[in-house]
Formats: structure tokens, C-alpha cells, sequence
């Protein structure tokens, strides 16, 4: 593999990465969903089970109540594997609150947190994936 392949591999993955936080921040469930593989593993930050499946991870985000969210992705390192696979490293802060119906939302008193999203990530006919997604958080909230 050359070097523009490398770096370029790298690229799509960062931008998949940040494709996913804008979708999330967007509240486009749909959208987050999609850029899972079929048999994707999901590994909220926050704890709990794997949410294994698009369509188990598609639900999983349906059934959370709505709120004011920005997700800052930081520091992200991709690994190359193979012109098909490649892992990558990323620090998360997530800020949160309740939507205020006369402008800003109000940030909630836990916010923000701060975490790190370990993936892996696949190429497929629809381009990079997550084949898995594993949160966790670095500090208690």
C-alpha cells in the first residue's frame, strides 16, 4: 500500500467519524444508523449492554428521549489494517442540557463528559463502516 493510499484511507475514516457526530448532534437516527455495518457492535460510553445489529443500534438511538447535545470529536488516530479494515482512537466531550423553548438550551450539571470511542471500521459497497464502536467515559460525571 502507498503512502497517499495510507493517507488517504485515513481521511475517509476520520470523515466517517465526523459524519457520525454531526448526524448524532443532529438528532438523524437514520443517518447514524446507516453508517453501521449489518452485524455492528455498539458500546455506549455510558455503559450497559451491546447493542449488536443496525437495526438493534437504529432502536437503541429511536428510544432515547430527545435533548441538546454537541459532540467535540478530538485526537483521533487512525490505524491502516488493510486496504479494508482499519481501527482508529478518538477523545469525546460531550456537552449536554435540556431544550429551552426561548433559545439556548440550558446545559445540564453533568455535562460536559469526556470520554474516548475506540473503533473498528470496515470498507463495504457503501463505502467505510463501523463494524464496531466501543465507548467509554474517562471521568465520572
Amino acid at each position: 500500500m502507498t503512502e497517499d493510499q495510507l493517507r488517504a484511507i485515513e481521511a475517509d475514516v476520520t470523515r466517517l467519524i465526523h459524519e457520525y457526530v454531526w448526524a448524532n448532534d443532529a438528532q438523524d437516527w437514520e443517518r447514524c444508523a446507516s453508517l453501521y455495518t449489518s452485524d455492528a457492535v455498539f458500546r455506549r460510553p455510558s455503559g450497559g449492554d451491546p447493542v449488536v445489529g443496525r437495526e438493534a443500534i437504529l432502536a437503541s438511538f429511536t428510544a432515547r428521549p430527545p435533548r441538546a447535545q454537541r459532540h467535540v470529536m478530538a485526537n483521533t488516530l487512525v490505524d491502516v489494517v488493510s486496504e479494508s479494515e482499519a481501527t482508529a482512537r478518538s477523545v469525546i466531550v460531550l456537552y449536554m442540557g435540556d431544550a429551552a423553548e426561548d433559545g439556548l438550551p440550558v446545559q445540564d450539571a453533568k455535562s460536559p463528559l469526556i470520554g474516548t470511542f475506540t473503533d473498528r471500521v470496515v470498507k463495504t459497497a457503501d463505502g467505510w463502516r463501523f463494524a464496531e464502536r466501543t465507548g467509554g467515559l474517562d471521568f465520572k460525571p
